[in-house]
C-alpha cells in the first residue's frame, strides 16, 4: 500500500491531499493560507493537518507532488527579479519581435557579436573577454542571466560558453535558451529564457520550503512537480527550469478535474485568489497549446496546457 501527499501553493491558500495509490481514495485533506515571507510556514500547516486528517504517518509517504500558481501570478502581475539578457548575434530590431523588450520591462540587455548560421557553423566570433566585461559591471544589479544566441537549437557553444563566463565571474544563476526549447525563433527564445531567469529565485524558495519542512517531519520521498503540461519531472530540474512550472497548478486541476469527475470531455474553470483560469479536456487529455504557453500576455516556448489565464480572482476582483 503507498501513500502520496500533493501539494499546491496558489497566491492565497496553500492545500494538501493525501492520497491512498492502492484504493485510488482521497484520505485526507487541508487548507491553510499560502505565507509569502516564509512559504513552508503555510506548506507545513497544510501538510501536517491533512496528515492527521488521514490517520497516516510521515514516514509512510511514498511521494510528494508538487503544483504551484506561484510562477503564473508572477508573470501575471508583473513581477520577478531582475535579470540581465545577453544577446549574442542579433541586433536592436529584434529586441521588438515576440514582445521581447515588453517582457525585458527595462531590464539591461547586452548586444554582442558571435553566434551560429542555420548549418550551424559559426557567424561570427564570441568575444569572451566582451562578455566578462559586460557581466562583471552588471552582476551586483541582477539576480540571474538569460542567454541567447542565433541558432542556438542549431550549435549551443556561444551560449555555453557565455554561460560559463558569467558564473565564473558572477556566481549568479544562468538561463540558456536552447536548453528551454528546440524550437527555432530566436527572439521567443531569449523572452522564454528571460522569464525562466526571472523566476529562478522564487521557484528555488519554494522548492526548498517543501523540502525543508517534509525533512523535518520525516518524509524521505522523492519530491516531484508538475509541469506546464500535467506530467511530472524533478525539483532539481525544475529549479533550473521553473518556466516548466508555469499552468502547473492549471495543468494539475485539469488532471485532477478528470480524475474526480471521469468525464473525456469538459470545459475546466478553476478560480483562484490572483487569477482565473480556462481550458479544455479531450478525450481524457489536457488539450496542449502548439504554439507555446500564453501567460500575462507572454507567448513562452513553454509546452502546456492550451489555456486562457485572466488575472481575475477572489483577490484580485
Amino acid at each position: 500500500m503507498a501513500y502520496f501527499l500533493g501539494v499546491d501553493t496558489g497566491g492565497t491558500y496553500t492545500d494538501a491531499v493525501i492520497l491512498d495509490d492502492h484504493a485510488n481514495l482521497v484520505l485526507g485533506k487541508a487548507k491553510a493560507l499560502t505565507t509569502r515571507a516564509d512559504l513552508a510556514i503555510g506548506i507545513g500547516g497544510a501538510v501536517d493537518a491533512a496528515l492527521a486528517a488521514a490517520g497516516v504517518q510521515a514516514s509512510d509517504i511514498a511521494l510528494v507532488s508538487l503544483s504551484t500558481t506561484l510562477a503564473t501570478n508572477a508573470l501575471v502581475e508583473g513581477q520577478g527579479g531582475r535579470v540581465a539578457l545577453i544577446f549574442i548575434g542579433f541586433d536592436a530590431d529584434d529586441l521588438a519581435r515576440g514582445g521581447l523588450t515588453e517582457a525585458l520591462k527595462g531590464d539591461p540587455v547586452v548586444i554582442l557579436l558571435g553566434g551560429h548560421t542555420h548549418a550551424g557553423t559559426e557567424a561570427a566570433a564570441l568575444d569572451p573577454a566582451a562578455v566578462e566585461a559586460a557581466v562583471a559591471e552588471l552582476g551586483p544589479e541582477v539576480m540571474g542571466f538569460a542567454v541567447a544566441a542565433r541558432f542556438a537549437t542549431r550549435n549551443p557553444g556561444h551560449e555555453n560558453a557565455a554561460r560559463a563566463v558569467i558564473r565564473r565571474v558572477t556566481g549568479r544563476p544562468v538561463t540558456c535558451s536552447h536548453e528551454l526549447s528546440a524550437q527555432l525563433n530566436g527572439p521567443k527564445r531569449a523572452l522564454t529564457a528571460v522569464l525562466n531567469a526571472r523566476l529562478i529565485g522564487m521557484i528555488d524558495r519554494l522548492v526548498a520550503a517543501c523540502d525543508r519542512h517534509l525533512a523535518a517531519i520525516g518524509i524521505d520521498a522523492p519530491l516531484m512537480v508538475v509541469r506546464g503540461d500535467g506530467a511530472l519531472i524533478s525539483s532539481a530540474m525544475v529549479r533550473e527550469r521553473p518556466i516548466e512550472t508555469i499552468l502547473s497548478g492549471p495543468a494539475a486541476s485539469i488532471v485532477g478535474a478528470r480524475w474526480l469527475t471521469g468525464a473525456q470531455n469538459a470545459l475546466v474553470s478553476d478560480i483562484g485568489g490572483t487569477t482565473t483560469d480556462v481550458a479544455l479536456l479531450k478525450d481524457g487529455l489536457p488539450e496542449i497549446d502548439p504554439q507555446g504557453a500564453r501567460v500575462g500576455g507572454f507567448r513562452t516556448m513553454v509546452e502546456a496546457v492550451a489555456m486562457r489565464t485572466t488575472g481575475l480572482g477572489g483577490d484580485s476582483e
